[in-house]
């Protein structure tokens, strides 16, 4: 079937195309190449995820970004450092720079980043999140609940402060927790709260994403691939963050010998077609999720279009054209 629909938002990419973008001496060719490399995925707006570090790397790499302006760069998503310190919840971002919330470090790295900070990751329970998510919300910023560690009376909480967004739910908590309650119900049940997230078949498995989709309804469901520099690539040693993660025959990708994820290798083409195959929704439907939906999410549009076939037998969106 021939596909004509708008271009794909993803509003979390570390990297593409072999290149981080939260590496400070990533060259300005290798940035613009690495976009040029994800807009033929379809994606033709994005938010490059700049993760937990110092400010110092954080500032380096921001500026360059926004010197470079690759084609699509919206801005920023802020992921950490006020995130959880424990293992499991933490993921791949590095302990040392593991911060508390603090107004004055973001607006360090707001001004930074010349206001182009959308969205903020952060974990309810740190100290000082609570003032930080009001302030943001102020300034217009979205707050996304992640890498967190919270009770559900933090995380609704969390919510009347004003955060709207789960960031790649069911994923950045730990790997066991109390049957019930718990945060990931906590946050499937709140109507308030978008969930984003990562359908590669290794952060999820089909049931949970069908059970996801099914409990928030596909009107607060978005699509992300949370890329890492291997997505566009293939199996082997790449970085992230400066520190060294390894990306399986079948795609995974992790901290050697550590059981947790650190990032995905998926593109946005093949998270639609893994969601139309674990859920069952029309193509058209999940497409929305990974288009309009979170550019509405950010009070955009999606930009250009996006041409292709859709093989709906053998579920795989192929990209033959992006249209500006």
């Amino acid at each position: 079937m021939r596909i004509d629909l708008p271009g794909f938002f993803d509003l979390q990419v570390n990297g593409f195309a072999g290149v981080d973008f939260n590496d400070p001496d990533a060259g300005d060719d290798e940035i613009l190449r690495a976009a040029k490399k994800l807009r033929d995925t379809g994606v033709t707006v994005f938010l490059p995820a700049l993760i937990t570090s110092s400010i110092e790397r954080f500032s380096r790499c921001a500026k360059k970004m926004l010197r470079v302006k690759p084609a699509g760069f919206a801005g920023f998503h802020m992921e950490g450092p006020y995130i959880s310190p424990e293992d499991g919840p933490r993921g791949a971002h590095p302990r040392p720079f593991v911060s508390n919330a603090s107004i004055e470090d973001f607006s360090r790295r707001q001004e930074a980043a010349e206001g182009k900070i959308l969205l903020v990751t952060l974990a309810p329970e740190v100290p000082g999140a609570l003032p930080l998510i009001e302030h943001l919300v102020q300034l217009g910023v979205s707050v996304a609940i992640g890498h967190t560690a919270a009770t559900p009376d933090q995380i609704a909480t969390a919510v009347k402060a004003g955060a709207t967004l789960s960031t790649h739910l069911g994923n950045g908590c730990h790997l066991e927790m109390p049957r019930h309650p718990n945060l990931i119900w906590e946050q499937l049940a709140d109507d308030c709260l978008f969930a984003s997230l990562i359908v590669d078949g290794h952060h999820l498995p089909p049931a949970t994403v069908k059970a996801i989709v099914r409990a928030k309804g596909v009107e607060r469901i978005i699509l992300t691939t949370d890329a890492m520099a291997a997505a566009g690539c293939g199996p082997g040693n790449y970085q992230l963050n400066g520190e060294p993660v390894t990306v399986s025959a079948d795609g995974r990708v992790s901290p050697p010998g550590k059981p947790w994820l650190a990032g995905s290798s998926l593109t946005m083409n093949c998270a639609v077609a893994n969601t139309v195959k674990f859920t069952g929704l029309p193509m058209e439907t999940v497409w929305g999720m990974a288009s309009n939906r979170p550019a509405e999410f950010f009070g955009m549009k999606p930009a250009g279009r996006v041409i292709g076939e859709w093989d709906e037998k053998n579920f795989q969106l192929t990209i033959q054209e992006v249209v500006a």
